[in-house]
């Protein structure tokens, strides 16, 4: 069991107990945060309240892209099995949100029924209508993969203004309310075709102030030679330069994500080296979950805040009896200057502010007399839930996780190349040579014993002075030299006989193909006439 106990003299008369950090963050929500969203209409302007299920619900993933890219495809990768309501074609052919869930049982839920249920996370999902509605539903099915994580896939982004129209509900504000609640959002291109449609530029824009969740996937890679790759992958980087207006560079993951044999092998190595970045960082996820919760809810609640003070100085320059409406225009018009002006009394980062037009366009439709004077208890209150009780919740989410087993994904395409001769570099680098019975650094021995013989040996030995002088010449970094002498010198006497540095020119080789070193020398590079040795 955890708990921490706030320091402040109120909480010694009433000390808070958390027990998990899931409970803390819907404590701290419905007491702290959620009085202050009530009181500005927070809800109308930004993202709907949070519910349990929002707190407790696992890690999800989002797929993101136009259609035919291989959204779908994707998941039946990841989980190697059908799902229902899975369609796959070369035109578009998913035309529904599908949230891919665990279930005992396989099965499809309707939208409707789905947004009733307390237990899913989608119940403020009924906000956008039966339009959007009948195009959500739940899939269902038992898979070990979706014991950790749920995968939501999306309809295929067309181009033209008639598709856009023709969807009945807002396709972006729909991507944008479950970008505030997944854990991650892949971005999937297709190689052959680059082209960013005026909506996928929108949909990429609504999901500003989640960057730190996108990772941008180039499927179908293996169907262009590595010279026509390689000018995709520059043109890829180019066309999201100009739409996500960050300083950092997107991590772009480049592979063929179906079981279909490969068409154009040759970069085979780089496929698979990639999955495996890909897959460690979905793998992930479940141990950072309560983390990223901790972090929407510290955004939110920088974005609650803000959201009071534009309110109540809205309110606070309202004329009380005539003028009104001249008044409102006034104001909304002069949104900018309210925001710097709030910038400055009260010491905020221009990047916690809300966009300034879509803000402007919403209050339209508002009465600003309604709205609230700033209350600063309820201000107080979400302070003070940032300055003291989000710090022990980062205590809580660290002893859970040292509590807890490590958390992966596994299951379907996870386990797929984990072990075996088709794990990851196995056969290469220094692994190479693994299943074979004669020892691998035998072959290029010669070569190395010329050499070994010419750094006058003393007893069957060079000095480690001798032998630097030799290893230098790779040009490699001290630090590697360093770790490669370690592995090297088997038998710890700062000396290294003919087997021992023909292991250290073979590491080194192994490092200068681009491999990493191992942390431990593994067995089958141990010279044969030291493998007897006792450790």
């Amino acid at each position: 069991m955890f708990s921490w106990l706030g320091s402040d003299d109120r909480r010694k008369k009433d000390p808070e107990v958390f027990q998990t950090v899931s409970e803390g963050l819907k404590k701290l929500y419905k007491t702290k945060l959620l009085p202050l969203e009530e009181c500005y209409k927070f809800h109308e302007f930004h993202s709907p309240a949070l519910e349990d299920a929002d707190f407790d619900n696992k890690p999800m993933v989002l797929l993101v892209g136009q259609y035919s890219t291989g959204k779908t495809s994707f998941i039946r990768y990841l989980l190697e099995q059908d799902f229902p309501g899975m369609r796959i074609g070369p035109e578009p052919t998913t035309d529904s949100f599908i949230a891919v869930m665990h279930g005992d049982t396989e099965g499809v839920i309707p939208g409707n029924a789905l947004v009733v249920d307390p237990k899913k996370p989608f119940r403020k999902l009924n906000a956008f209508g039966n339009a959007f509605l009948n195009r959500f539903v739940c899939a269902q099915l038992p898979n070990p993969v979706l014991e950790s994580i749920s995968v939501i896939d999306t309809p295929g982004i067309l181009s033209g203004e008639k598709q856009r129209i023709s969807r009945g509900y807002d396709f972006a504000a729909v991507l944008e309310w479950f970008a505030e609640r997944v854990d991650r959002i892949i971005l999937l291109f297709d190689a052959h075709k680059l082209d960013i449609s005026d909506e996928f530029s929108d949909v990429i824009k609504a999901l500003k102030n989640h960057e730190d969740k996108i990772r941008v996937v180039l499927n179908k890679a293996d169907q262009i030679e590595t010279q026509q790759l390689m000018r995709v992958y520059g043109a890829l980087m180019w066309s999201l330069g100009k739409i996500v207006n960050t300083p950092e560079v997107i991590r772009v993951y480049i592979g063929s994500f179906w079981s279909h044999p490969l068409l154009i092998p040759d970069n085979r190595k780089l496929f698979e080296a990639e999955e495996q970045d890909l897959f460690k960082d979905i793998q992930s996820l479940p141990r950072n979950a309560a983390l990223r919760k901790l972090n929407d809810l510290i955004k939110r609640a920088r974005l609650a805040k803000v959201h009071a003070y534009i309110i109540s100085a809205l309110k606070k320059d309202m004329p009380s009896v005539f003028g009104k409406e001249n008044k409102k225009k006034e104001l909304i018009g002069s949104l900018g200057d309210i925001y710097k002006r709030i910038e400055r009394e009260h010491q905020i980062s221009p990047g916690d502010f809300p966009n300034l037009k879509k803000m402007q366009d919403q209050l339209q439709a508002q009465d600003l007399n309604k709205f609230q004077p700033l209350k600063p208890k309820l201000l107080e209150a979400v302070e003070d839930m940032l300055a003291h009780d989000i710090a022990g919740l980062m205590v809580l989410v660290r002893q859970e996780e040292n509590q807890r087993p490590n958390p992966v994904v596994k299951g379907g395409a996870f386990d797929g190349t984990m072990d075996g001769p088709f794990g990851h570099g196995y056969g290469e680098g220094a692994g190479e040579g693994i299943d074979e019975a004669d020892w691998v650094v035998a072959r290029d021995k010669p070569a190395y014993d010329e050499i070994f013989y010419t750094l006058s040996p003393v007893n069957g030995k060079v000095t480690g002075a001798n032998a630097k002088r030799e290893m230098v010449k790779s040009k490699l970094p001290n630090t590697v030299l360093g770790k490669i002498w370690k592995l090297a010198d088997i038998d710890k006497d700062g000396m290294l006989d003919d087997e021992e540095f023909a292991l250290a020119n073979h590491l080194i080789k192994v490092k200068l193909e681009g491999h990493e070193l191992p942390s431990d020398l593994p067995a089958h590079l141990v010279p044969p006439s030291k493998r007897k040795i006792p450790e």
